[in-house]
């Protein structure tokens, strides 16, 4: 029998060939390991930032500076990108910020609350 396999969801945030930024979502396989739980395969990474963000976080049209995850650990993000498509990332999202060039995206806090969360650098 073939051991149970699981995955994690992560939206990934990228530049399109219209040069606006979109969301894709996309799933990171993980295998059974069995009492130390389901493990994916390893992912390199550069670093890592601890960030808290104030509750009146309001960025304009801006681009993610390098490769990174961002992992939402205490309140929220609302993204939104140029077709006007808002997506809201709560404690446990993990978006993948990929879109270097063109217009960028919008990032704001979600009920005037603040955001803890990790930058974790892929290059």
């Amino acid at each position: 029998m073939a051991a149970a396999r699981r995955s994690m969801r992560v939206t990934r945030l990228y530049t399109g060939a219209d040069q606006e930024s979109h969301f894709e979502d996309f799933e990171v396989e993980m295998d059974d390991h069995g009492l130390i739980g389901h493990l994916s395969a390893r992912h390199p990474v550069k670093s890592l930032i601890f960030r808290h963000t104030g509750a009146d976080y309001d960025y304009a049209w801006h681009n993610a500076p390098e490769r990174q995850y961002i992992v939402i650990l205490e309140g929220g993000l609302d993204v939104e990108v140029g077709d006007g498509t808002r997506r809201r990332f709560g404690p446990g999202d993990i978006l993948l910020a990929e879109d270097l060039t063109g217009r960028g995206h919008i990032s704001r806090a979600v009920d005037g609350q603040p955001r803890r969360s990790l930058f974790i650098t892929i290059d």
